[in-house]
């Protein structure tokens, strides 16, 4: 206990002295437009958190547990705790982004859900921004009519755009008890199993951020809380301030994952998952319907980057870019052909791979594509160090650190 005190110590003055609660930015706009001395300032601050982040090795050896996976017997689905943390998630959960209150019905909605459960997913995934709300709602009545265990089931939900008002969006403490409130009363629970903040606030101090989360936790509102596309420093820092007050940290964040979207997974997290234990909930893993091969000769009529309020999606395809995606997937077709499997089962096989990597949500919008992308679970026994390695010369943008994986 005294030397996790004074480790809490540790951190708490070195992220003082370095300067890590300095506002933060978090709009990627503003850091692509930044000057060299900007992201110098960047590159050092990050050096810090790594830096604390390694002081933190004699704290660590208390959360350096065997965290072993486990597999259903009935469904095959593989079992992982969410970060360090001892919540067991299914490696595959069922996001509600753009699916639910939108893209499907709500009879799909109730037979997305159910297929989803009965082959061992007990990871449900939502936000107050969702549909305006409407995603929360369905969500809640298609587990209000099945009658699921309450206790059978991992909840998400993330907060920061609640509403129109100026106090209805952010991570003030105010929004984030009325927000978590008004997300279960749509989903008729009594409590999340985790509440994410759904972007980082600027605005907001972070011991503020961390009281109130630490607050909604205290009070059963939610069990746990993450964070949802912050930096490593920004994560850092929340653990730092969670240390100093003896607060509750956050045990997981959700980021973009895929064949394209590799160095913060790679990079920047594994160093706070062995010694903060924060895990990766990972979203996207076809990279919006790119990886499925689907837009190989354009762009399909009743595809998502068909939707007007997708033309950024639609743009990205079209570009330079997006044509050597298209490439680079049609070698890498050829594995998936070799390894009896289809192009998107390799793709989430590949991200569950990665070690830090707690669940990865999968995007569905009918009951063929979401029973194809379960079946990822048998091909993840075949990615070999071999395979890997194939893969990553087809794909040329491995980063350049050690990277650990689920053998």
């Amino acid at each position: 206990m005294r030397q996790e005190r004074l480790t809490a110590m540790q951190v708490s003055f070195a992220c003082t002295d370095h300067g890590l609660k300095a506002p933060r930015t978090s709009e990627p706009n503003k850091q692509n437009t930044s000057s060299p001395s900007t992201a110098s300032a960047a590159r050092a601050r990050f050096r810090t958190v790594a830096l604390i982040a390694r002081s933190l090795g004699s704290f660590s050896h208390r959360h350096h547990i065997s965290l072993k996976e486990s597999t259903g017997k009935l469904t095959g689905m593989k079992y992982r705790n969410l970060g360090k943390s001892g919540l067991r998630v299914s490696c595959l959960g069922l996001g509600t982004w753009v699916t639910f209150g939108g893209q499907i019905s709500d009879e799909v909605a109730e037979q997305l859900m159910t297929i989803a459960y009965e082959n061992g997913v007990n990871l449900f995934d939502t936000a107050e921004v969702y549909s305006a709300g409407k995603a929360e709602i369905i969500l809640g009545n298609i587990i209000k009519k099945k009658c699921w265990r309450r206790s059978s089931l991992v909840i998400t939900t993330k907060l920061y755009w609640g509403g129109k008002a100026e106090t209805e969006r952010g991570l003030s403490r105010k929004h984030i008890i009325e927000g978590l409130k008004g997300s279960l009363q749509r989903l008729q629970l009594e409590y999340v199993d985790v509440v994410f903040a759904n972007r980082p606030d600027s605005n907001t101090p972070m011991e503020e951020i961390v009281r109130a989360m630490t607050h909604v936790i205290n009070h059963g509102m939610s069990m746990y809380w993450g964070t949802s596309r912050w930096s490593a420093m920004e994560i850092m820092e929340a653990y730092s301030v969670a240390r100093q007050f003896n607060l509750i940290p956050p045990v997981c964040e959700q980021a973009e994952y895929h064949f394209f979207q590799r160095d913060k997974v790679e990079m920047q997290l594994p160093e706070l998952y062995h010694k903060i234990g924060v895990g990766v909930v990972s979203w996207s893993p076809l990279a919006c319907g790119i990886i499925t091969g689907k837009y190989e000769k354009g762009i399909p009529e009743s595809s998502r980057a068909s939707q007007k309020s997708y033309q950024w999606l639609k743009e990205k395809i079209l570009s330079e870019d997006g044509k050597k995606q298209q490439s680079k997937l049609k070698e890498l077709t050829h594995i998936a052909e070799r390894l009896s499997c289809t192009l998107p089962q390799l793709a989430i096989a590949w991200c569950l791979r990665n070690e830090g990597v707690s669940s990865v949500l999968l995007g569905t919008s009918n009951p063929a594509q979401l029973t194809e992308n379960l079946g990822a679970i048998q091909v993840l026994s075949k990615i070999t160090s071999h395979v890997a390695s194939d893969i990553d010369k087809i794909l040329g943008n491995r980063p350049h650190s050690k990277k650990d994986y689920h053998h």
